[in-house]
């Protein structure tokens, strides 16, 4: 049995539609149902309720093999370690319960080098109480998501512009959620790995984002640029659209350890590059989303 966390959400809905082709019976915890799809519903056994709940998670767990986890944001908590704690805990518990025997979680790349990074150092802390449980577990650690420019389609649609804290000039990783997805996937179907490792996720080039600009330009057929936002400026727009000001600091906090290098500090290899080009991302993500 595997059990997909957020199974609506971006990641976890590609692993699910990954996992599905395999032969394993497949088991979710949602919140909502509602917003999975008929076909998947047909497929998968649901158990119902949010995975920070602890009565939830067990049940979810029981008799589960291999588990995949992954800590959904929340701009409106009001303390980054503590909302990432309070997903991990009803796993740390259930893991023991029940005996599972690999849990595959999403991080971050940076673990070891990234002090003070928000929300990125946040989630380290969700790798060391998994991994204190004993089980089998595999980190996968991506840099930045192809899919956070979204957020920005609006003003690139009307204003050309795309805006965050970070310099236009460091070349950095990337990645797709598609990219993610696979190797979860992968894993989560393959019972023969035992131990902890940690898993980078890189896309196949690094970029900077005046880079990431001068592609969108090419792939929209219309000038894009990439504008860098002072920190503080930036998470006073973050606290007017609602986010709180732990949240926002955190974004601010991890921005600054990005341009400080966290993301290149362990050389990349031919294991921890994936597919996915910034430029194919654009065809068949970005484009349509601007276009629409």
């Amino acid at each position: 049995m595997i059990v997909i966390a957020t199974p609506t959400g971006r990641i976890g809905r590609q692993v699910l539609e990954r996992v599905l082709d395999g032969p394993e019976p497949v088991r979710v915890i949602a919140r909502d149902p509602s917003r999975l799809s008929p076909q998947v519903r047909e497929q998968v056994e649901i158990v119902q309720g949010p995975t920070d709940d602890a009565g939830v998670v067990g049940e979810a767990l029981a008799g589960a093999d291999a588990v995949f986890w992954l800590v959904p944001p929340n701009p409106r908590a009001e303390s980054v370690p503590e909302h990432v704690l309070g997903f991990v805990r009803p796993l740390y518990q259930a893991i023991g319960d029940h005996g599972v025997k690999r849990v595959v979680g999403v991080s971050s790349l940076g673990r070891g080098t990234a002090k003070n990074a928000g929300q990125i150092s946040a989630i380290f802390a969700m790798d060391e109480l998994i991994e204190s449980t004993g089980v089998s577990y595999r980190s996968l650690c991506p840099p930045g998501f192809m899919e956070n420019i979204l957020r920005a389609t609006a003003s690139i649609k009307s204003q050309g512009v795309f805006s965050l804290p970070m310099s236009g000039d460091r070349k950095v990783p990337v990645c797709a959620t598609r990219d993610i997805a696979a190797v979860a996937a992968d894993l989560l179907l393959d019972d023969s790995w035992h131990g902890q490792e940690s898993v980078p996720i890189r896309g196949p080039e690094d970029l900077s984002y005046n880079d990431m600009a001068q592609i969108m330009s090419e792939v929209l057929r219309r000038p894009v640029r990439y504008q860098q936002v002072p920190g503080d400026a930036y998470k006073a727009t973050l606290i007017q659209y609602g986010v709180t000001e732990a949240w926002a600091q955190g974004i601010v906090d991890m921005a600054a350890a990005v341009d400080q290098g966290i993301y290149t500090a362990e050389p990349r290899t031919p294991r921890s590059t994936t597919p996915t080009t910034f430029r194919q991302w654009c065809e068949e993500v970005l484009k349509p989303a601007v276009l629409a």
